[in-house]
């Protein structure tokens, strides 16, 4: 992982968290998601991210909005900086997961690989679904 930060950061100023938030930004509806289900993606804590998305705003990638069906939450929304940010970085960034992962490994190994992390990804929305219910 620490090589893909560095390319990141080298490459096109991003680090992995910002790059992840922006991917899951741009693959939700309307490039925006709640603060709290964006915390939950990438499994860290609320004040962990609003620290993140309040540095992301001050470079103009991300822009918060109060939810208008709730007024406790928080919309994260990707912006045109964001947006263009991410597809400049895109590029370099798979070239560099096929390098140092995806090469490495037999397409049996690729499988094996994906069953694990389905069985990990439904296990941890599982938890997640518990904690909110």
């Amino acid at each position: 992982m620490a090589e893909l930060n560095r390319q990141l950061q080298h490459d096109s100023a991003l680090t992995l968290t910002e790059y992840r938030i922006l991917v899951l930004l741009s693959e939700a509806p309307g490039v925006a998601l709640r603060m709290s289900d964006l915390a939950a993606a990438l499994v860290c804590s609320r004040s962990r991210l609003t620290h993140q998305i309040r540095r992301m705003e001050q470079s103009r990638l991300v822009r918060r909005t109060a939810c208008e069906d709730d007024g406790r939450g928080v919309i994260a929304h990707l912006t045109q900086d964001g947006l263009r940010r991410l597809r400049a970085a895109a590029p370099g960034h798979v070239a560099a997961v096929r390098r140092t992962f995806l090469d490495l490994l037999s397409t049996g190994q690729l499988e094996t690989v994906g069953t694990v992390f389905d069985r990990v990804s439904t296990e941890l929305n599982r938890h997640s679904e518990l904690e909110t219910n």
